[in-house]
């Protein structure tokens, strides 16, 4: 591959060479941005990445020079994808870059997709609070849009992470707003329970026996069907035992709904915390006899 590397070279030696002489009506720069393609092109094929994310900024700042907003965010965001390979600081620094530029031009969507990629990258890295902030920003533009199920898609994730970061009550909301569109559209409306069940987690969490009572008889009025479901079961035992404070009946409920449908990672986490909530309580209750 150092063959291509070699070539890679040439041809942004030759780009440089080209900005760096005499041109007319900006030719020089389009010469250069079609060298310094090639060049990145040969980086990618050496898999030599952060040389074809410094091209591709290099190209982005030459289509700059041409006035040709839409093609430099397309470059930033190649730089941003080579350099997503070796440095998430520079992959976000240039994704942020195109989807700033497309939004200029009014190509929302397209500045949805690259926020949505930050807030990806973010989750990874385990950086919630981050994440957050971008899927909220992504799930802005794809409403402006009306591509309602990537909002939605986005809307959830935040959800998702504000519980984990115990802003349980964000949660809560965010859950039951997407329960609410969900029952006019044919297609959504079986998600319903999953979203209310959700939702009933998060108010499990905040230790509130009346407010998790309210929450049911919502969620009833709200879709008639919930309470002849597992969900609506699930939540109603758990309801009962964090009521009575009692731990074992808490974990005969989890267990049984478990061995139906098998719960994920995240419920099992935030269960999890209801239950060591109830365990404090009955030690105190102990502790005080």
């Amino acid at each position: 591959m150092s063959d291509q590397i070699a070539k890679g070279l040439e041809f942004e030696k030759k780009a440089e060479k080209k900005l760096s002489g005499w041109g007319l009506f900006g030719s020089k720069y389009e010469d250069a941005g079609d060298l310094f393609e090639k060049a990145a092109n040969c980086y990618k094929l050496a898999k030599s990445w952060d040389q074809a994310g410094a091209v591709y900024v290099k190209l982005a700042q030459c289509h700059l020079k041409m006035d040709s907003k839409h093609e430099s965010a397309n470059a930033y965001a190649d730089a941003g994808h080579a350099y997503k390979k070796t440095n998430t600081k520079e992959c976000i620094a240039c994704l942020e870059q195109a989807l700033n530029m497309f939004m200029e031009i009014g190509r929302l969507s397209m500045s949805a997709r690259y926020c949505k990629e930050i807030a990806e990258i973010y989750e990874q890295e385990h950086n919630l609070e981050q994440a957050i902030a971008y899927y909220d920003k992504a799930a802005d533009l794809f409403q402006g849009e009306e591509v309602t199920t990537s909002a939605n898609q986005c809307k959830q994730k935040i959800a998702q992470f504000s519980a984990q970061l115990e802003q349980y009550q964000k949660a809560i909301e965010i859950y039951e707003e997407i329960a609410k569109q969900s029952l006019n559209n044919n297609l959504l409306k079986y998600g319903v329970r999953g979203h209310l069940l959700n939702a009933g987690i998060c108010q499990l969490c905040k230790g509130d026996v009346v407010a998790i009572t309210n929450a049911l008889e919502r969620y009833q009025d709200l879709d008639p069907t919930f309470s002849a479901t597992r969900e609506y079961r699930l939540l109603a035992d758990l309801a009962g035992a964090l009521d009575e404070e009692d731990v074992v009946k808490f974990t005969d409920a989890v267990k049984e709904f478990d061995s139906m449908t098998k719960l994920d990672e995240w419920k099992t986490t935030l269960l999890l915390r209801v239950k060591l909530l109830l365990k404090a309580k009955e030690e105190e209750e102990d502790d005080l006899t």
